[in-house]
């Protein structure tokens, strides 16, 4: 891999409306290239935030066709970078509900991974309440692929909670995790526990977040970010859309597996 390359996380308020939310994915994305970002990260749910969470059934794509996924390979071949895009409502087997999959493409617009969200959340404090249950279909399998800056690992929002899945991996460079975080939740836990996955996996963890009020009264908690292996948020954006920028330090990330060798310490 390149001793220093440099990755982007696109924060995003998305909207109910599709064509809406491509145009503002576009010119974010673009913004993070002038920057110089070579991987670039859209959040969770970032094509749509409905009215109703049944809103995404009806966008639902099938895999390799769609509007959704062919925007997302354009762009990174346009841009000549690698994308991992967010998520996506895919197809589901089981009626009225859909995979929240993150698709992963390299810079031929090329897509080289898929993630389907394992973890499904709910949530119930008051008059605020969440259950993904209803409308998603649960995924099974641990993702990574290869890209120039090393082993990237795939997770999204909730999956954060559960450790395990971050093991399973395996060693990775970087841990991505697109998100939307409710703002209780998020204000609560949100960097405890990505600072928590870098620095028990010594690795780089890349957030790219909702943030901020939406159209359908939910209100996001945002705070996307880089981490460095050692626990450090080298970037950072509380609300509102923009891009969090950031480079890979190879070199670093290695003298900390080398200072503190807790992934040869493992003994379960």
């Amino acid at each position: 891999m390149s001793r220093n390359y440099k990755v982007a996380a696109i924060q995003m308020v998305a909207t109910p409306q599709l064509e809406q939310n491509i145009v503002t994915a576009r010119r974010l994305v673009g913004e993070a290239v002038q920057q110089g970002a070579q991987l670039v990260l859209l959040p969770e749910y970032w094509p749509i935030m409905g009215m109703q969470d049944s809103d995404k059934v009806g966008i639902a794509e099938t895999p390799g066709s769609g509007q959704i996924q062919t925007f997302m390979a354009q762009l990174a071949r346009e841009h000549k970078i690698w994308l991992i895009g967010g998520t996506l409502p895919l197809a589901s087997s089981e009626t009225g509900k859909v995979l929240n999959a993150t698709l992963a493409y390299d810079p031929d617009g090329q897509q080289i991974g898929q993630y389907d969200k394992i973890h499904l959340f709910s949530f119930t404090k008051g008059e605020e309440s969440y259950d993904e249950a209803r409308t998603i279909s649960v995924g099974k399998n641990v993702t990574t692929f290869d890209a120039p800056c090393g082993k990237v690992g795939l997770s999204v929002c909730y999956d954060l909670r559960f450790p395990e899945l971050y093991r399973a991996m395996g060693p990775c460079t970087l841990i991505v995790v697109p998100a939307a975080f409710t703002y209780t939740t998020g204000k609560a836990h949100w960097e405890i526990l990505l600072r928590a996955r870098a620095i028990e996996n010594q690795c780089y963890v890349l957030a790219s977040a909702q943030g901020g009020m939406h159209v359908n009264g939910r209100r996001t908690w945002g705070h996307s970010m880089l981490i460095d292996p050692w626990g450090t948020i080298k970037a950072v954006l509380p609300e509102g859309e923009g891009v969090v920028c950031g480079e890979i330090d190879e070199a670093f990330m290695q003298n900390v597996r080398e200072s503190l060798p807790a992934l040869r310490h493992r003994k379960l």
